[in-house]
């Protein structure tokens, strides 16, 4: 591999540290001399504060840190992901405190994954869609899952349910989207169960009263399964609303202990146009109308896994400190152009205190108190995570 790399730097056109790479591959075993502390996964920590350091523990390596930058900065997008889905699982946990029974234990399906088509590869929707499942427990990424029980061991990370989509239903034909929607109660709809049901690949109002609502309430009721209706098209903010009051005029709705109103027999899932603004718009909208948050579910798509960047969040690593001649340097960056990319400076230490974290400069009661933990040393990873930990973090804060 080093050999490979110098040749193709050298038709590159940049400089390459043969000699270096070679005292890597050979003295060092491939094991690169570096020294990574992080804080542990899940914890709630505001932008502008130090998430890692990187430090080599080799004065003849001193350079190999530059070139893990571009490779560990990429946490920027798992980490914007899980920070995205959590702010949108603080909103639909506040609608449910707000409109239902049992906020608790309806949060975790409350957003669905959408977005493996939605991003720009396999290993994209991996990362992202594993990330969000730091949040939430229902996701149609499958690669998303696998890797979160891979790489973090555990048996089973999220879950889904049986769902039609277009094509499932217009392979009827128009005039057999009612044997369609026939066919999906036949097949999936069990005593318990649940079936989501995509409804509008015709005329959604036809299908949700006529449909839905008349020819096929009573094999809906006896299934003993709930429906869950997914509108794809329209305003989202005025289809909710609409498919609701359409949906308690034909099933009815009982009233739970907040005095809001929850269907029976059927649910909503809105899959189409899903944000942070939608979403808290149409979860305001149903309240207004008297519903409970527990009569909707939302699917989120490229939005949830792709519509972000490395500036979302103002990731970036900047060196802090150098070594010369046994001295340590505090070095920074301070663009009189821009004030707001001034660098940290000096060997940082990331502490907790009742206002919050900080990053403090690292003096020996800072050590104390550090919450970045080394992770990997000299070619060895020091601590694994669970997923079932890192959970736990985000649900403390959650509660």
């Amino acid at each position: 591999m080093v050999e490979e790399a110098a040749t193709f730097f050298a038709a590159h056109g940049v400089p390459f540290n043969t000699e270096g790479w070679r005292y890597i591959a050979e003295d060092l075993k491939g094991r690169p001399p570096v020294r990574i502390k992080a804080v542990p996964e899940g914890s709630i920590v505001p932008i502008h504060n130090a998430l890692m350091t990187i430090e080599s523990t080799d004065p003849k390596t001193f350079w190999l840190v530059s070139w893990l930058e571009t490779l560990l900065l990429r946490v920027w997008y798992p980490t914007t992901v899980a920070t995205q889905s959590w702010h949108l699982q603080q909103r639909i946990y506040e609608a449910l405190v707000q409109t239902a029974d049992a906020p608790d234990a309806e949060i975790a399906f409350k957003l669905h994954d959408f977005g493996a088509r939605g991003v720009s590869s396999c290993e994209t929707s991996g990362i992202g869609g594993m990330a969000h499942l730091v949040n939430f427990s229902g996701s149609d990424t499958v690669q998303g899952i696998l890797y979160a029980n891979h790489y973090y061991h555990h048996p089973m990370a999220a879950y889904s349910i049986p769902a039609a989509e277009h094509s499932t239903i217009t392979a009827w034909g128009r005039k057999g989207e009612g044997q369609a929607y026939q066919n999906m109660l036949d097949q999936f709809a069990k005593p318990g169960a649940l079936v989501a049901v995509v409804s509008d690949s015709y005329d959604l109002w036809h299908a949700v009263d006529h449909l839905w609502g008349d020819r096929l309430r009573q094999a809906v009721i006896d299934s003993g399964a709930t429906i869950i209706i997914r509108p794809d098209s329209g305003n989202p903010v005025e289809i909710v609303g609409q498919v609701l009051q359409r949906l308690e005029a034909r099933f009815g709705s009982t009233l739970n202990g907040k005095g809001y109103r929850v269907l029976n027999h059927v649910r909503v899932i809105q899959g189409d146009g899903v944000n942070e603004d939608s979403i808290s718009e149409i979860l305001d909208s149903i309240e207004r109308l008297g519903f409970s948050a527990t009569n909707v579910a939302f699917g989120m798509g490229g939005a949830l896994l792709q519509k972000l960047n490395r500036d979302t969040q103002q990731f970036a690593i900047k060196c802090s400190e150098v070594t010369v001649a046994g001295e340590a340097i505090a070095v920074y960056k301070d663009p009189i152009t821009d004030p707001g990319k001034t660098s940290k400076r000096g060997r940082l230490a990331l502490i907790k205190t009742e206002a919050g974290y900080q990053t403090v400069a690292q003096t020996a009661q800072a050590a104390q108190l550090d919450e970045l933990a080394v992770v990997f040393e000299n070619g060895y990873i020091l601590q694994e995570q669970t997923f079932d930990a890192i959970r736990l973090r985000t649900v403390a804060v959650t509660s």
